[in-house]
């Protein structure tokens, strides 16, 4: 049960701080997207070097289907972490909403960091950006995560990775590479956003499970020589 609640918590902290930023340097402040993605990447950091001796820090859906086809979570623990990252995300958003409505902060995003497709050249083109962008990280963190060696470090090569995909992928879909930040925001922004959901919750969970199909086909031939 640790393990879930860490997980709830991770994945709040992970919205609020991510999308928070978004919504408060949104591009009409015209401060550009890196301090953004340094959010997102930080909150990532911060979390694993918290509850990373927890629950592993996935703190996103796809992250923990890559982990699951790598065998090293079952069935039954993915289940658990999926929902516990859905709640965290939503009660994330859920604060965003409160500082928005209830105390006035503008948003700048006008829909909490809310992921869409316009800027990709539609359905498509977000599909294409979030299978490319979740492969990208799923793909290290499987990496970084095997090796015992690098222990000290993977919180922060997570966070960077997460950071990297974030400068290329906010101008584009607003970068999700993570259902439950993409579902959170979307229930309380409803919309265009919640009819783009899908493509946020499709197009990271392929990227993911493409990245553990190719992370294992490496790892065995690696083994193999």
């Amino acid at each position: 049960m640790k393990k879930y609640i860490a997980e709830t918590i991770g994945t709040m902290v992970l919205v609020f701080m991510g999308c928070g930023a978004a919504v408060v340097l949104g591009a009409d402040t015209g401060v550009g997207h890196l301090p953004v993605a340094l959010a997102f990447g930080l909150s990532i950091v911060a979390m694993a070097y918290v509850i990373g001796n927890i629950s592993g820090c996935h703190i996103n859906p796809a992250v923990s289907l890559g982990v699951l086809l790598d065998k090293r979570i079952n069935v039954k623990e993915f289940c658990g972490y999926v929902v516990s990252q859905i709640i965290g995300a939503i009660i994330g958003a859920s604060l965003l909403f409160v500082l928005v409505e209830a105390f006035g902060v503008h948003d700048h995003t006008g829909g909490l960091g809310s992921n869409g497709v316009a800027n990709a050249g539609g359905i498509g083109g977000g599909l294409f950006v979030e299978i490319i962008l979740t492969f990208i990280f799923v793909f290290t963190i499987l990496g970084v995560t095997a090796d015992k060696d690098k222990g000290n470090v993977a919180g922060i090569v997570i966070g960077l990775t997460l950071a990297f995909v974030h400068i290329v992928g906010i101008p584009l879909t607003g970068t999700s590479v993570n259902p439950a930040r993409s579902i959170g925001p979307a229930i309380f922004s409803g919309g265009q956003a919640l009819a783009d959901l899908w493509v946020f919750v499709v197009g990271p969970l392929a990227g993911a499970a493409l990245a553990a199909v190719v992370y294992r086909i490496l790892k065995d031939r690696k083994g193999a020589k």
